[in-house]
């Protein structure tokens, strides 16, 4: 049996989704945010069983992708809540480092345009310590970033899903007219 539509388009899905993952990873890994590594890790593996479960037929790996794909999307609002600091949770939490490190987001000091200036030498942090204040100017903030990343993946995932479904019904309709010869 040849690709149809539906298979081509989800295994497309799937490739766009270990693409964006592992930028996702490299990026979580430079900024030891633990939890998300560990469910990138996760979302990889999930997604090359549905894209093998499209390619082999198997309709059992393919729903295995379309539950993954809902707790995948729960997780990706999770994300969007957090950096946009919605629903009491904040940013500034280390509930992504799992408290092993205080490390935040590698987007923070890295974003695209971020450069360090440093004030006036005649602002002071405190009276006490003649540590200079320095700002970090960014054309984009860090928080937006990671929300873009986010909002990418919801995207993605949600085409996955609806693609996921229809793979599944078709196999299903397939089974059905088998048994029914």
């Amino acid at each position: 049996m040849g690709c149809c539509s539906g298979r081509c388009m989800l295994m497309f899905f799937c490739a766009l989704q270990l693409i964006t993952a592992v930028e996702r990873q490299v990026f979580d890994f430079l900024g030891y945010q633990w939890a998300p590594i560990l469910v990138n890790f996760l979302h990889v593996i999930v997604v090359i069983l549905g894209l093998f479960g499209t390619v082999q037929y198997k309709p059992r790996y393919v729903v295995l992708y379309i539950v993954w794909t809902v707790f995948w999307v729960t997780w990706n609002i999770f994300i969007c809540c957090l950096y946009l600091d919605l629903g009491g949770l904040s940013k500034d939490s280390n509930y992504l480092s799992l408290g092993l490190s205080s490390h935040r987001s590698w987007w923070k000091n890295n974003g695209p345009g971020c450069e360090n200036r440093n004030l006036q030498t005649t602002r002071w942090q405190h009276l006490d310590s003649p540590a200079l204040i320095s700002e970090l100017s960014c054309l984009l903030e860090y928080q937006y970033i990671e929300v873009m990343h986010s909002a990418l993946q919801l995207f993605i995932s949600a085409l996955g899903f609806v693609f996921a479904c229809y793979i599944v019904s078709i196999f299903n309709e397939e089974e059905d007219t088998y048994l029914y010869k």
